[in-house]
């Protein structure tokens, strides 16, 4: 295969690898060949292609380019190409309606709720959109950046993406960071969880429902996260959530709708509203609630590698139209739900509703559902970073039944220390201060970095004006995501750990919670 055989006008403008994967079998295949992904996939790192092509760039001066990548398949499969090329069609995979249903299941969520509070935290909501369509001119580009740097290879995730940029320890590097931040988003959904049920048990029960233990919330959210999240942590593909996707996108519309009727018809006295900033830092508190929750970098990859037509055209479409219904919600979200409550706003603004209320009750349901389905993506995309760390550093051999046991092991733990912190840690806003700042990695530094080195990898010479201006393009992603996310997350620890912080009082106080709750459950001293 050549360059030639690559072209086809109005796709990606990459070469799709010569070997024989098929991704049928990785999104939709046999459940008991769980091992087909990671041994018949061979990424290739475009690294040792930009150090081939130095070492003989005065002698290839004037070879024919198709002559020479003919001769060799590894050149085949990591060459950039100066015109668009397609990716074979995936058989039965998900189409671009589903595709988008996915990618806003994996982008909305926590955010969605903790949006109001951080308009205010930020000066107002003048300045907190400003801020976010600033930041939306990355995202999106990001997203097609990944994509298309997925094509060279045909990754399937986030790691093999920067293994293709950046080597083995880009991979390994990519692996701890992707783990560390889908826990913690894996936490900031069970802490959501435990709210919706706070709010309907006060509204339905009374102010003092945390005193029967079946109502408490320490016990509420475990027992229900077993039974609806912990079946669905350990398949190994991710395709099958579309059509909960699909219902989730309804909820957090209505969510939206809920939010602005509260605001045109009810009868809330909202605190002060802010109109600029206190302080000029305090643009920056928005900043990790907005990369956090447009930030679905992580699983835009798997999804990617699922779609029925893989290429860039059917990409982009699925992603702008996903981008557009998330911006439509976040920011109608905040604008209505600070407006109604001003500086009264909680860090989950559906607790502040009367759920007494049959509109608001069903809020709190549903919402509780979405995010039912929104653990599983999360934890998937985790569960592949944390294992290709384990395989590459404890397994020689891997095996069908050794590849099984490890996914069920680490989903089972995986699972119960993210129930263990969730209910140590009942507030969003705590954890989204720091996943925000690992977010902006994802949005900024792996994009900018996957932006330099493909565009090396096709011109090392910085020979044309597309290719200086590119390379200063993929400077300003990468220090602009260094210098957010060093900000960020001094911003956050900082104000997670200073004693002015201001937390909403918990709707039903009671003696013992957290671990203590189970200690006095169970008469344990």
């Amino acid at each position: 295969m050549t360059i030639k055989d690559c072209i086809a006008p109005g796709d990606s403008i990459f070469c799709p690898r010569s070997h024989d994967y098929d991704y049928t079998d990785h999104c939709y295949g046999p459940d008991d060949d769980p091992t087909e992904f990671t041994n018949n996939l061979f990424p290739v790192s475009i690294m040792r292609q930009n150090s081939a092509h130095s070492s003989r760039s005065g002698a290839d001066d004037n070879e024919d380019p198709n002559e020479s990548i003919s001769e060799k398949s590894d050149d085949d499969q990591a060459v950039l190409v100066p015109a668009s090329t397609s990716c074979p069609d995936t058989e039965g995979g998900t189409s671009t309606l589903g595709t988008i249903f996915l990618i806003v299941n994996a982008a909305l969520g926590a955010g969605l709720l903790n949006l109001p509070k951080a308009f205010d935290q930020a000066g107002g909501v003048v300045t907190a959109v400003l801020v976010q369509a600033m930041l939306l001119v990355f995202i999106m580009l990001a997203l097609l950046i990944l994509a298309q740097t997925a094509n060279i290879g045909n990754s399937a995730t986030l790691q093999e993406v920067m293994h293709t940029v950046a080597g083995v320890w880009g991979r390994r590097a990519t692996s701890v960071i992707v783990t560390v931040y889908c826990f913690g988003s894996c936490i900031t959904f069970l802490i959501i969880i435990g709210d919706q049920f706070d709010r309907a048990f006060a509204s339905l029960v009374g102010s003092e429902y945390c005193h029967t233990w079946y109502y408490n919330r320490d016990f509420v959210m475990p027992a229900s996260s077993f039974l609806l999240i912990l079946p669905l942590c350990y398949t190994k593909k991710i395709d099958f959530l579309k059509y909960a996707s699909a219902f989730g996108v309804f909820i957090i519309i209505y969510v939206v709708a809920l939010i602005f009727v509260e605001y045109a018809t009810g009868d809330h006295v909202p605190g002060p509203i802010k109109t600029k900033p206190d302080d000029w830092v305090d643009v920056f508190s928005v900043i990790p609630v907005i990369c956090f929750g447009y930030q679905c970098h992580v699983s835009i990859i798997p999804i990617y590698s699922c779609m029925k037509h893989r290429n860039i055209k059917h990409f982009s479409v699925a992603s702008t139209s996903a981008i557009a219904i998330c911006v439509f919600t976040y920011t109608g979200a905040a604008t209505f739900g600070y407006l109604t409550f001003g500086s009264t706003v909680s860090e989950d603004i559906l607790t502040n509703y009367n759920a007494k209320k049959p509109s608001v009750m069903i809020a709190l349901v549903a919402m509780g559902l979405k995010t039912y389905a929104t653990y599983p993506i999360l934890l998937f995309c985790g569960r592949e970073g944390l294992s290709s760390i384990v395989k590459d550093f404890f397994v020689k051999d891997d095996t069908p039944s050794k590849e099984k046991s490890r996914r069920y092991t680490i989903a089972t733990i995986w699972f119960v220390a993210t129930i263990l912190l969730a209910i140590e840690i009942p507030n969003i806003g705590a954890v989204i201060h720091v996943l925000g700042s690992f977010a902006a990695i994802f949005i900024f530094v792996f994009p900018g970095v996957c932006l330099l080195q493909t565009t090396l990898s096709r011109d090392h010479k910085l020979s044309t004006t597309k290719s200086r201006l590119t390379i200063i393009l993929a400077l300003i992603f990468v220090v602009l995501g260094f210098f957010l996310f060093g900000v960020v997350l001094t911003q956050g620890i900082k104000t997670d750990l200073s004693p002015a912080s201001t937390e909403s009082p918990p709707l039903c106080e009671t003696e013992a919670r957290g671990f203590r709750f189970y200690f006095n459950l169970f008469n344990v001293t």
